[in-house]
């Protein structure tokens, strides 16, 4: 994780731990149970398509019908991370209903505008931490020059399959039987963690990046 400490990737990593360190001041200071942090972590699913798409249209391809390309390939992968993400979603709020009783007799699921409510502003740093890297490396650094459509499009699913695995397995326990303050803070922390490991291995120079000057490079 050598990388992590040049200059010029300290601004990234430094959007990065204070984005994550957002929902454990919620933790610590707003009372936020561990479903409120599952819940905005799968939301974070979204934003990190979101930039995926950005990434994709920016990669740097040379042969014509590579860009035309483009054209179909992006449009697939919305849909199909969108059913992932739906997929996913779907699961992570059972797991949160299961944890809370609703309201005066209200359906669990009828909290979760609430919750939905208090996640913006999280999400919002996380959406923040995400674009300074996205600037600084993959547009400053041109990153979009060495890699490939293709590449772009598949570096997400590794990444929820990864972290979300963990947070889940982490969760599952904290959700159903209590969310003890300190347990959740271990989970905030151990994403923090993932996601250092993640972003030093998706920014970490190359011997093979090259431009892309092949047609066959995507």
């Amino acid at each position: 994780m050598t990388h992590l400490l040049k200059s010029n990737d300290r601004t990234s990593l430094a959007a990065l731990v204070l984005a994550n360190l957002v929902p454990l001041v919620g933790v610590v200071f707003a009372g936020w149970d561990v479903g409120m942090i599952v819940l905005l972590y799968w939301a974070e699913n979204l934003v990190i398509g979101f930039y995926t798409i950005l990434r994709m249209a920016m990669a740097r391809v040379d042969a014509p019908h590579r860009k035309q390309g483009k054209a179909f390939i992006i449009p697939f992968f919305c849909v199909h991370y969108g059913g992932f993400c739906a997929g996913h979603g779907f699961f992570v709020l059972m797991l949160v209903s299961m944890g809370r009783q609703g309201v005066e007799g209200e359906p669990a699921f009828g909290v979760l505008p609430a919750m939905f409510k208090h996640a913006i502003l999280p999400l919002m740093a996380l959406a923040a931490s995400h674009g300074v890297s996205f600037v600084q490396n993959y547009v400053m650094r041109k990153e979009y020059v060495s890699t490939t459509i293709m590449r772009e499009m598949g570096r997400p699913y590794a990444r929820i399959v990864l972290l979300h695995v963990a947070i889940l397995v982490a969760a599952t326990p904290v959700t159903l039987f209590g969310s003890p303050w300190p347990l959740v803070v271990l989970l905030v922390a151990g994403k923090i963690v993932l996601d250092l490991i993640l972003h030093a291995r998706s920014h970490r120079p190359k011997a093979e990046d090259k431009p892309n000057t092949a047609p066959e490079s995507a």
